[in-house]
Formats: C-alpha cells, sequence, structure tokens
C-alpha cells in the first residue's frame, strides 16, 4: 500500500522535493540562532567586537529572510504538492466508480462513498503534504540539537534526554485518548448531517402533517449528543496540552538547575548555558511533532486503505473478443434465463422472443422481476444462467458502451442533474447541437412550455428536478431518449406516478417516441398494456401468461383478474 500511495508523488515529484529541500533548510536556519548567541555572549562580548557584532546580526537578519521565504514556499507548494495529489486520487476514484457495476452501489450508500470521496482523501493530502516535511523537519531539528547540545555539553545533553521518554509516553497515551474522543465527536455530526439532510428532504411532509417540533425535538437529541461529545474531545485536548506544557516546564526547569549548578562550578560557561537552553527549546519541538505525525500517519493511510479498497473493487468489463455493435435491428431473445440477488431468486429460466419493432409488456405482482428484467438487457447485471441475444449475438459479446448506446429508459423515477433543461436533454447525446435539443423537446411536447420560461432551455432545473413537475421531468426523459434514438426502448412504469390527465398528454410523446423501435414496457395502466404486440404475466414463479391483450381476457385467467384492476 505504501508503494500505492508514493506512486502518486510521481506527476509531481519535481515539486516535491524541492519542498523537501526547502524544509531541510528551514530547519537548519532554526539551528544557527543559539549558536550565533553563544559565540556573541562568549567572544565577541568579552573581545568587545562591536563591529563582528553587528555583522552577526545582519547574518541572522539574512538566514530570518531566507527562513521566511522557505516557510511561504513550504505553505504555499507544498500544500500544492497534497492538494494536487488528492485530485488525482479523486479522479481516479470517480473514473473507476464510474466503471464500476450496479451491484456494488446496491451494498454501499451514497454518503459512505462521498465521505471516502472528500474527508479520507482530506486526511490522505495532509499526510502526502505534512508528513514527509514534518518528519524531515522533526528528524534533522531532534538530531541536530541534540549533537549540539553534547558539543557544549554532553552530561547536560543527557540530563535534557532523561524526561524525553516521560513525555513521549505521555503525549502518546493522550493522544490516543483525544483520537478517540474526537472519533466519537465525528461520528456525532455524522449523525447530525444524515438527519438534517432527511428532515431537509422530507420538509414537505413535515409541513404537510405539522411535525415541525418532532423534527425539532429529534435535532436537539442529536445536537445535545454532539454538544456532549465535543466536551469530551475538548477535555480530552486540554489534558493533552496542560499536561504536555506541565512536562516541558518541568524539562525546562531541571536544564536551568543543572545548567546553572554546570556554571556556578565553572563547567561551562554564560553563552554556553544561554545557547544550550535555545537548543532545549529547539530539542523539544520535534517531539510532539513526531507523536502527531504517527497520528497523521494513521489518519492518512487508513483514508487510503478506505480508498484503496475501492479501487481494488473489480470494474465492469468487456468480455473477452467482444465487439462494437452499430446496424442494431432490435431483435431480443431470453433463453432459459435465471437471477437472482444473492440467494434471492428472482427469475427462473426465463426465455422470450421479442422481434424487432414489437412492443413486449410485463406485468405482475410487485417483486416479479419485471424491472429486474429490464436491467439484465442492458447488463446492470449479468445473468446467473441462461443467455439473452441480441439480433441473435450473445449480449456478452457484444461491448457494454455500444449494447447501451443501442438502448434507451424512461423510467417512473426521472432523475434530472441538477443543471439546465438542456444539459439535461444533451445527456443523451453530449454532441448534440442546440437545434437538436429543441427537435427532441418538440417531439416530447416540452418545447411550448420551455419556451414560456425566461432563461429558456437555459432553465436550471434545481435538484433532482424540483423546480419541475412530474409530466415535465418525464417529458425531457423522453427528449433525452428522442435524442439518443435508441433501437430499443424500456419504458419502466414511465407513467405510473402521473394523474390520468397528464398520462394520456405523455402517451403520445412516447408513441412518438416508440415507433419503429423495440419496445419493452412495464405498466400498470390498461391503456399502456393493451397496445403491446405481447403481454407476458410475471411473478416470483416465473412467466405464468402470456399473450395479446385479447387472447389473455379470453383465458380468464391471471392476467384477466389483473387488468380488471388496471387503470385505464
Amino acid at each position: 500500500m505504501i508503494r500505492r500511495f508514493i506512486s502518486y508523488y510521481r506527476p509531481h515529484l519535481r515539486l516535491f522535493l524541492l519542498d523537501l529541500a526547502a524544509a531541510l533548510l528551514f530547519a537548519a536556519c532554526n539551528l544557527v540562532y543559539p549558536t550565533v548567541s553563544r559565540t556573541i555572549l562568549n567572544d565577541l562580548i568579552p573581545a568587545r567586537e562591536l563591529s563582528l557584532i553587528f555583522v552577526f546580526a545582519a547574518v541572522l537578519v539574512g538566514i530570518y529572510l531566507l527562513k521566511t521565504g522557505l516557510n511561504y514556499f513550504m505553505s504555499r507548494f507544498g500544500h500544492y504538492v497534497g492538494a494536487e495529489m488528492q485530485a488525482d486520487m479523486r479522479r481516479d476514484l470517480f473514473q473507476h466508480m464510474e466503471r464500476l457495476p450496479c451491484s456494488f452501489f446496491d451494498d454501499h450508500k451514497t454518503g459512505d462513498l462521498m465521505s471516502r470521496m472528500t474527508n479520507d482523501l482530506f486526511n490522505v493530502a495532509e499526510l502526502a503534504h505534512h508528513g514527509p516535511e514534518d518528519l524531515l523537519i522533526s528528524v534533522l531539528q531532534l538530531v541536530g540539537s541534540f549533537i549540539l547540545m553534547a558539543v557544549i555539553d554532553v552530561r547536560l545533553a543527557l540530563i535534557a534526554c532523561a524526561l524525553v521518554p516521560l513525555m513521549v509516553l505521555f503525549a502518546a497515551l493522550k493522544r490516543k485518548k483525544m483520537k478517540a474522543a474526537f472519533k466519537k465527536s465525528r461520528e456525532e455530526i455524522a449523525e447530525i448531517n444524515a438527519g438534517l439532510e432527511n428532515s431537509i428532504s422530507g420538509i414537505r411532509v413535515s409541513k404537510a402533517y405539522t411535525s415541525q417540533e418532532v423534527e425539532e425535538a429529534g435535532f436537539a437529541v442529536a445536537n445535545r449528543r454532539f454538544l456532549a461529545s465535543r466536551r469530551g474531545a475538548y477535555d480530552a485536548m486540554a489534558e493533552y496540552h496542560a499536561g504536555l506544557g506541565l512536562c516541558t516546564d518541568m524539562l525546562n526547569i531541571v536544564v536551568l538547575i543543572a545548567g546553572a549548578l554546570f556554571v556556578f562550578y565553572g563547567k561551562i560557561g554564560y553563552g554556553d548555558l544561554v545557547a544550550f537552553l535555545l537548543y532545549v527549546g529547539i530539542f523539544l519541538q520535534p517531539i510532539t511533532k513526531l507523536v502527531s505525525f504517527v497520528e497523521q500517519l494513521q489518519d492518512g493511510m487508513t483514508g487510503f486503505g478506505r480508498f484503496v479498497e475501492i479501487m481494488d473493487t473489480p470494474v465492469e468489463e468487456d468480455d473477452a473478443g467482444a465487439e462494437d455493435v452499430t446496424d442494431v435491428r432490435g431483435e431480443i431473445e431470453l433463453l432459459d434465463v435465471s437471477f437472482g440477488y444473492g440467494e434471492a431468486e428472482v427469475l427462473s429460466g426465463v426465455s422470450v422472443r421479442i422481434e424487432a419493432g414489437k412492443t413486449l409488456a410485463l406485468v405482475g405482482p410487485s417483486g416479479g422481476g419485471k424491472t429486474t428484467l429490464c436491467h439484465l438487457l442492458p447488463r446492470f447485471y449479468d445473468v446467473d444462467s441462461g443467455k439473452i441475444l441480441l439480433d441473435g449475438r450473445d449480449i456478452r459479446t457484444i461491448t457494454l458502451a455500444s449494447l447501451r448506446r443501442s438502448i434507451g429508459i424512461v423510467a417512473q423515477d426521472v432523475f434530472l442533474f441538477n443543471s439546465t433543461i438542456a444539459e439535461n436533454i444533451r445527456y443523451g447525446k453530449p454532441d448534440a447541437t442546440e437545434e437538436e435539443v429543441v427537435n427532441a423537446a418538440r417531439l416530447a411536447g416540452i418545447d411550448a412550455y420551455v419556451s414560456t420560461l425566461p432563461k429558456g432551455y437555459d432553465t436550471p432545473v434545481g435538484e433532482r428536478g424540483v423546480k419541475l413537475s412530474g409530466g415535465q421531468k418525464q417529458r425531457i426523459a423522453i427528449a433525452r431518449a428522442f435524442l439518443k434514438d435508441p433501437k430499443i426502448l424500456i419504458l419502466d412504469e414511465a407513467t405510473s406516478a402521473l394523474d390520468n390527465v397528464t398520462e394520456a398528454m405523455i402517451q403520445k410523446s412516447l408513441a412518438r417516441l416508440s415507433a419503429g423501435r423495440t419496445v419493452i414496457v412495464v405498466a400498470h395502466r390498461l391503456s399502456t398494456v393493451r397496445r403491446a404486440d405481447e403481454i407476458l404475466y410475471i411473478d416470483h414463479e416465473g412467466i405464468r401468461e402470456r399473450g395479446t391483450h385479447e387472447e389473455l381476457l379470453r383465458k380468464g385467467g391471471l392476467y384477466a383478474s389483473l387488468s380488471q384492476g388496471l387503470e385505464e
């Protein structure tokens, strides 16, 4: 996994190495001041070398200006490296998820995937930038300051180091407690966000049932839990910082007293003591930073692990030898097809043939496999056994892209992207001209409405098309299908959520759309079903009845009973 993580540095290696070089020089600059102070106190002042004192001061000014520039470079371009790596990972993750099978999304929550795309990769980016930089600076300052302290007096240096293990142990224990507390806090804020999203999405239901007080009470409970978790996190943080501050102060006192005794007995000079105390401050800084680095490494690699987990999930791939198809006629045949979700079998031994240009209607109780059958044709899922043929060819020998280009889908739950009307229609053909978009809208019967809008086709539809009515959303979906111009059309209860008047208007658009195409229609309205060339009655036992509307009515079986309850 480490090797995979490092591979994301390669496109930005030059800037990353420059950042590390800047960190190296920055750490070296921090080690200069105590040595200069020692020289001035021990040598220049006793020798009354005033001019050299100003020379040394000028040198320090130059070093600090360099340090400022290095700090600016690291803060700016170091973060660039982390942000660019994060962007590369997010790009790869998004591209990979776009190619994952539908079954993957059946098993993963949208919120979890978004968290991996944002929060987890942010932690990875912070590790990518600060990790190597902080580690390099800390190690150099720690080793460099200890060596320079030992040069002054090795016994005093060992005394200073004696308390360090206790500081590291205290910091590690308290940061572990603090990490757990902040993790709990993140979990609580996630619950608040989930509840908030739920409440906002259902705001119309809340208003309709005057349930504002119920929602407010639920939010108040979650908010109090979050507040309690934050207090726990701040308690742990206070213990960490206060305790670590006490350890640092005690070490400074021990070193000060020991150093004073060393000066008192003539072991070191005053300048040596001042320089040593300054080096102690530099020596202590990287200790807490290294403890933080270990936690950052854990957080970052945990996030990267969750990233890798998705990246290692197999994507949809064309079968070996699969070829593009361009001259699709639309003849479909299912041969002894069986399929199930996990252990729950939905379709068993289904066989049916649809001639090119004909319409097949699927009816039956919910859960009988009608929508599942529609999902098998574009290979959203693969059959467990049997075959599906398109124009006599097993669809597994056809590339997924060309297969799906041949199929248009208009479903009951129309999904519109949060963009404009034109962009949602153009989704059926991304390179479509404005004229083609308008023509598709005209065929779908939505052009007249769009023409009344101030922004016309540039009108935003809102999230999931919230600014449009159900019928208007359906017409946009139909326009999208017109623009795609597929040879096969799947209408999955496309009008079941509409009122009778709107449904009748939409049916005219669907009739135009269906002309000359092979159509599979799932419907609960008699007006839609009765025009089909063949009707299948499907339930959990498979295909129970098949025939035309008139034939099935004469049989007086399941379809006849069902048709009595179907809406005209």
